[in-house]
């Protein structure tokens, strides 16, 4: 139901949630995560925006480069996910997913400016499948690349935007199998 609420505020994303929960899976599933973690990301996942719920309509659906105002609402949606699930005791799992999923490996992501491993492992994870979808899906700001751009775009940021551990990982999935990508790449 939540998940839907988001894909509703904003056509672009519809299907995202659950397209990254799949790749974070096949990561998690790569790294050997219990079952018991995997049903976390598997609440997580698909909840990781749902702080874009208090974001405008408008900042949600500009087309163009957003100024600094609406770039700080937009930094806002981790924290605002996350205060919304503390609220909930069965979603508090989440909250890693939530608050940290565009922390950057290099200490230059949002919201607190987490580095290395000072990112929970569930949402360094959950990074790369977020910008893998992002990157092949269309935006109102900018069109989808391809699969192949995207995969060349989460090596060259292995180390800076992600965790090159990770990184090696997802890529290596890429290399065994054809994981999903967006349904226009």
């Amino acid at each position: 139901m939540l998940t839907g609420a988001i894909e509703a505020r904003d056509p672009y994303t519809r299907g995202h949630s659950s397209r990254v929960t799949e790749l974070a899976e096949a990561i998690a599933c790569a790294l050997g995560w219990s079952e018991e973690r995997i049903a976390s990301l598997r609440l997580g996942g698909p909840l990781h925006d749902i702080g874009k719920l208090a974001v405008s309509h408008d900042v949600l659906h500009k087309v163009g480069e957003l100024d600094a105002d609406e770039l700080a609402e937009i930094r806002e949606h981790p924290k605002t996910g996350a205060r919304l699930l503390l609220r909930v005791a069965a979603l508090r799992g989440a909250i890693p997913y939530v608050l940290y999923h565009h922390e950057r490996w290099d200490g230059t992501g949002y919201p607190s400016g987490k580095a290395g491993e000072e990112i929970p492992l569930e949402a360094r994870v959950l990074a790369i499948a977020d910008a893998f979808d992002a990157m092949t899906s269309d935006r109102p700001y900018r069109r989808a690349l391809t699969r192949d751009e995207a995969l060349a775009e989460v090596d060259r940021c292995a180390g800076t935007q992600f965790d090159p551990r990770i990184a090696e990982v997802f890529l290596a999935l890429f290399a065994e199998t054809e994981l999903p990508a967006a349904a226009s790449a």
